[in-house]
């Protein structure tokens, strides 16, 4: 059989023969005694001809046999048939049990219905009470009496086990199964607590052996569609039915599947030796019939009345004038047509019936009678909240705008009460009134919260814009005074914004205790403002010691760029640089709010990490613990620091080691300035010089021509000198000045006599063209100004592309 198949058969004939084989070969089918204990057993149970087939089938896709509406009705289902459910875990087995009041068994052989019913109750996790929704309060129709003969029998016949009873409200009507439920459950109690109950179960609650749902359903004729719907929403509560939360989550007493054929066998012995069971008298059923018969006329032409009807969709929009004498008109008139027509019938059952009718009428009415009453609500409480929020903007006290707005709007709200009162129904509006006080309370008391809170919110922001700037700035230039400062900044500030929000508090109703809760958390807040712009600038401790150490260092007491000259003490001048940042990050390491706050971390820091060179230093003993290989400082709490003694160390490390370079370039700097300044060779040199050179400083004098190629000689090492900016290069030492010089010369030379040739022939060819001009007018003195001109233009030629001309140090 594919796992998409449902498989079914006759468990029990319609003469009560149980059908052993049958039920052996449907387990074997469905593999049920693969199940253990996860199955469950659901079966259904109503009046004849009531659809109880077609619903199982279309709820659990199984295939019984539906009757034939156009061959009129008649019994479809004999006996009780079983079938496995498709598509649902865990395994179901459905029993479709033949349907009870049937003209075939006739007036008097009721004994099977009740029988079938006690089994189905016996084996069953779920029971599917199937009925009318028009039957609801009928006696007969509802199966009442047949469910408390059960109840009875079952209890003194089984050990109790704990049952499913889901209630089926078939072609349900207009009236809310909110109301339909309440009115089902209270007689399902009556009836088990008529019952008789054994010693052992008299104070038992019905819950302790049924839980009992319902759920209504659609017309399956006229709202086929509608019908489908539910139904698949309802089917959806049988997966995993028998999980904790399921429909039959708590029940009891299970049989393991491979014996449930054996034991719903002998379930069926006991129940067929049992025939003394007995419905209720011929004359109560026919009252009973009646009565219903009568009341529904009744409330369908209630429900069908053109001023119902128009009253009824005349509240859908807002309040009715007069609503409630209206109302009361058309009950008292229903409810009297009904005691004229009945009035001949069993007195029990007629006044029964009258109840249940006028309890219909009521469920048909109370919605409207709520929506009237909700309109009212609403609109009393907008009201209620325009004029309240119109008197505190006008800026009336809190607690008196409230006062008296509250008094006003419930006046107005009883007063429209009072118009929609149903007498005969005795509805009560005390809950309404209750929720419009609660929804009052809570919007009063959420604008309280919301001014509370702007109000709080607008003086944390004026603290915070207060604080956070000057905090800052005082931490950045950190020293001595830095905390004592906050402090005195602190204070003055909470003082001023306590005293505005106190001054504010005045309008609202509140207790001192509240008040000071108030202005207490404002002063925390302000020194939590403070607290977290302490712990922010303290995540950026290292950039300020590096900072305020190239300030100290970089600079001199005037602000003024430091020029490494020669003369400067860089170890004094790094050890004060290094102090001042110590002084930083002993002030950023440890807040002190507190006007008590005493601690010794500038000094511990400043003995182990500055003086730690110092002879002392050295002189200590290898034993004695560091003072920084701790997470606490000592006499502060945890909750103040900042930065831990470990932290201050590992910083310390750090900023030394992102300082050290900017030493080692000022030390560089001094030693080439002093290079630089000493460049010249030594005097004794000099005199040597003088001295060995003197014959030939006289063999220049005496010849002048050495002069001249001397002066050549003085004016091309001149422009080699200013071109390769020799001083410069030595700076950083010989060898790199040597080294550079060797790249540089020859280029050097190309480019100083390129640039002699291009200007030798620029002066030779301008001199030329005023030699011949003025040798037009004195012939005589060409020859001699061409001489001169020429020489005077060569030798200042030179010199000016020497000094001038030549290609940078750079090319």
């Amino acid at each position: 059989m594919s796992d998409n198949e449902s498989c079914s058969t006759q468990l029990i004939d319609g003469d009560g023969t149980f059908n052993a084989s049958g039920i052996e070969k449907f387990m074997k089918e469905v593999k049920l005694a693969e199940c253990g204990l996860s199955y469950a057993v659901v079966s259904i149970m109503g009046p004849q001809s009531s659809g109880k087939s077609t619903l199982l089938n279309s709820l659990f896709h199984t295939n019984f046999r539906e009757m034939d509406a156009f061959k009129g009705r008649s019994q479809t289902t004999k006996g009780i048939w079983m079938a496995n459910c498709t598509g649902i875990e865990p395994c179901t087995l459905v029993m479709d049990l033949e349907g009870t009041d049937g003209r075939e068994r006739g007036e008097d052989d009721t004994a099977f219905e009740k029988q079938s019913a006690l089994f189905a109750l016996a084996v069953s996790d779920i029971v599917l009470i199937n009925m009318w929704c028009h039957d609801i309060g009928r006696e007969q129709a509802a199966n009442k009496p047949l469910l408390k003969t059960v109840f009875q029998v079952m209890m003194r016949l089984f050990s109790p086990r704990k049952t499913t009873l889901l209630f089926v409200i078939r072609d349900k009507t207009k009236t809310p199964l909110e109301n339909l439920e309440p009115v089902l459950r209270e007689d399902i109690q009556r009836i088990w607590d008529s019952v008789p109950k054994p010693q052992a179960h008299t104070e038992t609650p019905l819950s302790e052996f049924f839980n009992v749902e319902v759920v209504a359903l659609s017309s399956y004729e006229e709202k086929e569609e509608q019908f489908k719907e539910q139904v698949a929403s309802l089917r959806q509560r049988f997966y995993h039915s028998i999980a904790p939360g399921g429909l039959a989550g708590d029940r009891r007493g299970v049989v393991p599947a491979s014996g449930f054929s054996f034991s719903a066998q002998q379930i069926w012995k006991v129940i067929k030796e049992n025939k003394d069971l007995d419905l209720p008298a011929h004359k109560v059923m026919v009252a009973t019939v009646r009565c219903e018969e009568i009341a529904n006329e009744k409330y369908t032409l209630f429900a069908a009345n053109k001023d119902w009807c128009q009253l009824e969709e005349a509240v859908k929009s807002g309040p009715v004038p007069g609503f409630g004498k209206k109302l009361n008109s058309l009950l008292d008139t229903c409810l009297s047509e009904y005691d004229v027509e009945a009035n001949y019938f069993d007195e029990g059952v007629r006044s029964a019936k009258q109840n249940q009718l006028q309890e219909k009428l009521f469920q048909l009415a109370q919605p409207s009678f709520l929506a009237v009453l909700g309109h009212i609500r609403s609109a009393t409480f907008d009201k209620f909240k325009e004029a309240f929020d119109k008197a505190l903007n006008g800026e009336e006290a809190f607690s008196a705008a409230a006062n008296s707005c509250i008094g006003l709007y419930m006046t107005q709200f009883d007063e429209g009460c009072a118009d929609i009162i149903i007498e005969v129904a005795n509805w009560d509006t005390s809950k309404v009134r209750e929720k419009l006080q609660r929804d009052i309370d809570a919007h009063v008391a959420s604008v309280h919260s919301a001014k509370m809170s702007e109000l709080t919110s607008s003086y944390e922001e004026k603290l915070k814009v207060a604080l956070s700037g000057p905090v800052e700035a005082l931490l950045d230039e950190a020293n001595g005074d830095t905390w004592p400062s906050i402090r005195s900044l602190l204070s003055r500030e909470t003082k001023s914004a306590i005293y505005g929000f106190s001054a504010e508090l005045t309008r609202f109703d509140m207790d001192e205790q509240t008040r000071k809760n108030l202005t207490v958390s404002l002063e925390d807040y302000a020194r939590g403002v403070i607290e977290a712009k302490a712990r922010e600038e303290a995540g950026r401790v290292l950039i300020r010691m590096k900072d305020r150490f190239t300030t100290v260092f970089g600079r001199d007491s005037d602000s003024m760029p430091r020029v490494w000259t020669g003369k400067e003490d860089i170890r004094a001048i790094t050890k004060t640089a290094r102090i001042e940042s110590l002084k930083l990050l002993s002030v950023m390491a440890v807040i002190r709010l507190d006007d008590d706050d005493t601690d010794n971390v500038e000094k511990t820091l400043a003995v182990v990490l500055v003086d730690s060179s110092s002879s002392s230093a050295k002189n200590r003993s290898i034993a004695e613990v560091d003072p920084l290989a701790s997470s606490t400082w000592e006499k502060v709490p945890s909750s103040k620091t900042l930065i831990t003694p470990v932290q201050c160390k590992s910083l310390w490390r750090q900023f030394k080691m992102e300082t050290e370079y900017s030493v080692s370039q000022a030390v560089s700097a001094q030693a080439a300035n002093k290079r630089s300044n000493h460049w010249l060779p030594p005097p004794w040199a000099i005199v040597a010089l003088l001295i060995l050179g003197f014959n030939e400083f006289m063999t220049l004098l005496r010849n002048p021509l050495y002069l001249f190629v001397i002066f050549i000689g003085f004016l091309l090492i001149k422009a080699l000198w200013v071109q390769l900016d020799i001083r410069s290069e030595f700076r950083n030492g010989a060898l790199p000045g040597i080294i550079s010089l060797s790249s540089k010369f020859v280029p050097t030379i190309m480019n100083i006599m390129k640039k002699l040739a291009e200007q030798g022939e620029s002066p030779a060819t301008n001199t030329s063209q005023r030699i011949q001009s003025r040798s037009n007018h004195n012939p005589d003195t060409a020859d001699s100004a061409m001489s001169s001109t020429a020489s005077s233009s060569d030798i200042t030629s030179f010199n000016n592309n020497a000094e001038y001309t030549s290609p940078s140090k750079y090319d």
